[in-house]
């Protein structure tokens, strides 16, 4: 006889689990205090992931302070909320900025679960996959803030190729320097796509480019149409990131 279908439990539950606040939502996301607006395709938009996710805003980090000065001083309210989304229920802890790769280590040691502070970290991944005499670029909102130390963080090389859309006409000056709160989705994508062709031009060996800023996955077919290289930004990371936390399950197929 077929067993009738039951309205609750995962499959082949008996007894569920407690012990969280929250369910369904393995990954939270550290968000910095912003009010520009939130494109679908990009972090801070609830839409763009196809699982769930849990936000916790970090007071008092905007992006100004954590790109332009370092995340100085910041290091133990990053902790705090990340310990928050932990204890809510969160199995991992991702940022909605590439720069806190600087606190990667700290960050990881602290929260007693899985932490992946940057897109950037796909530098090392994608580096196996590129044939002899070629290599990852990145491009970043602010190369002149990308230091030593935020490579150094999430093991890239130093000596990798870095273009910043500081130059540009809207991308950063919204996003950094919040000098208004509606983004030119057509500028910002031109600023992204500039950045990644003269990333190219100056550096002729770089076979992929990945993209630093988690604002800029909207603009990522853009800037492989203009570059023809595969371009890897946040999105790719947190999905994969997040396929470790749920395995597909290929039982009885």
């Amino acid at each position: 006889m077929r067993d009738p279908v039951r309205p609750y439990g995962a499959p082949g539950e008996t007894v569920a689990q407690g012990g969280k606040a929250l369910y369904g939502a393995p990954l939270g996301i550290l968000m910095l205090e912003a009010r520009f607006a939130r494109v679908y395709g990009e972090m801070g938009h609830a839409g763009t992931w196809p699982f769930p996710v849990v936000y916790r805003i970090v007071r008092g980090a905007s992006p100004d302070r954590v790109v332009c000065d370092g995340a100085r001083g910041l290091l133990e309210d990053f902790i705090g909320a990340a310990r928050d989304l932990v204890d809510l229920g969160a199995e991992a802890i991702t940022t909605n900025c590439g720069f806190l790769s600087i606190y990667q280590r700290e960050l990881a040691a602290a929260v007693g679960v899985p932490v992946a502070t940057s897109s950037m970290m796909q530098v090392p991944w994608v580096q196996a996959t590129l044939p002899p005499g070629k290599r990852p670029g990145i491009v970043t909102i602010n190369a002149a803030g990308l230091t030593p130390a935020h490579l150094e963080g999430i093991g890239v090389p130093l000596d990798t190729p870095v273009t910043g859309t500081e130059g540009g006409v809207e991308f950063f000056r919204t996003i950094i320097k919040a000098e208004k709160d509606d983004l030119d989705l057509a500028l910002a994508c031109a600023d992204v796509v500039a950045a990644a062709e003269r990333l190219v031009a100056r550096n002729p060996d770089v076979g992929a480019i990945v993209l630093e800023c988690t604002n800029m996955s909207p603009y990522s077919a853009a800037v492989r149409a203009a570059t023809g290289l595969p371009v890897y930004d946040i999105y790719s990371m947190v999905t994969w990131f997040h396929a470790g936390l749920r395995p597909r399950s290929f039982a009885g197929g």
